[in-house]
């Protein structure tokens, strides 16, 4: 299947491409837009998104890939709404900004121009390349789509959410704490193998 690509956009102060970046991977929540919300469900495992900084900035700063796909927005009870995962993939070398896009008559007919209100839009392959021959960038080999394991996507809710974090982090300790008491009992198996060998030897 064909790789599609994608623009994204993200207020650096509520979610930065440096944040992305620390993170390694993200789940794309809070789009409340009808139409952005479906260019989500139609986001496919290795596509390719240009990293906007919106508000402040204006300007690409990097690539980044989906690593999975859409599933519901667990920041929310309402079945409309879905996220898909994000990973990085290379920041753009010189950041490319909306004036510039704008500026270039190749790009005139950008979704980012065209649907400037729209948090997540299509690109054409060409606009794509086009934006990062602008940011003097060429992507490693790193671009190539990464099969993730299948997961469950997680609770619905933040409240929900911490709960099971919870849990799972409180089943982690416990086991944690078992871990010693199984090494005794098969310590103890050894002891009583070493005695039993004794005992046979000296008969």
């Amino acid at each position: 299947m064909a790789r599609s690509y994608w623009l994204v956009k993200s207020e650096p102060f509520k979610y930065s491409w440096d944040q992305l970046i620390d993170d390694g991977q993200t789940y794309w929540d809070g789009v409340r837009n009808y139409e952005a919300r479906n260019n989500l469900r139609a986001m496919k495992l290795g596509d390719l998104a240009l990293y906007y900084h919106s508000n402040e900035g204006k300007e690409v700063v990097g690539v980044a890939k989906v690593v999975g796909e859409a599933y519901p927005d667990p920041t929310t009870d309402e079945d409309a709404w879905v996220v898909v995962d994000f990973a990085p993939v290379q920041r753009v070398e010189e950041p490319v900004t909306l004036a510039a896009i704008k500026a270039e008559p190749a790009l005139a007919e950008m979704a980012l121009i065209k649907r400037g209100r729209i948090s997540v839009v299509p690109v054409t392959r060409r606009d794509f390349d086009r934006v990062l021959k602008m940011g003097r960038t060429v992507l490693r080999p790193g671009a190539r789509p990464e099969k993730q394991p299948p997961r469950e996507a997680p609770p619905r809710n933040t409240a929900a959410r911490r709960a099971a974090l919870a849990k799972a982090e409180a089943g982690s300790k416990a086991g944690q704490k078992a871990r010693p008491k199984a090494a005794k009992k098969t310590s103890a198996k050894k002891k009583a193998a070493k005695k039993a060998k004794k005992k046979s030897s000296a008969r």
